[in-house]
């Protein structure tokens, strides 16, 4: 397995927005394929944020995670999020997740990040606590129930 930003590879736009119109679309208003995929091009860079990282088998993608600023409206104070985390269907369970969150908190040190946000339908904060995140607050955000979780960074 390995990394890269979907800025090295813009043909897999397509794959990644229809993973995420098929996991999210149901909650963003108005949303379509072709507008996820718009929305994907913002991402389309290597050294600034918002940026997605890839994981790769045999040339293929099999997960996808954002850096991303402001997840959520109702906190405009909390700038970093960690997003978007997607694990195709056949590659469950093998560890491809904590793997790009990992990536994306190291990436997030490279951008002098101190301090990241997430949300998480799993309401006990499952792989991410695992990961040592901590839960701030339970909220309803676009009529899903989410926690909303931080993690301090480390910087050597």
């Amino acid at each position: 397995m390995e990394f890269c930003f979907l800025a090295e590879r813009p043909d897999l736009t397509p794959q990644v927005a229809k993973w995420y119109f098929e996991q999210w679309g149901a909650i963003v208003p108005d949303a379509t394929l072709s507008s996820f995929e718009d929305k994907l091009t913002e991402y389309l860079q290597t050294d600034a944020i918002p940026l997605i990282v890839l994981l790769m088998q045999d040339n293929r993608p099999i997960g996808a995670a954002q850096l991303r600023f402001h997840e959520m409206t109702i906190y405009p104070d909390k700038t970093h999020w960690l997003g978007g985390v997607y694990v195709a269907p056949h590659a469950r369970g093998n560890k491809v997740a904590s793997t790009l969150v990992q990536k994306i908190e190291q990436l997030a040190v490279s951008f002098s990040v101190r301090e990241l946000h997430l949300q998480t339908e799993q309401q006990d904060g499952g792989l991410y606590a695992r990961l040592g995140w901590q839960a701030q607050e339970r909220v309803n955000y676009r009529g899903v129930n989410v926690v909303v979780m931080c993690k301090r960074l480390a910087h050597s």
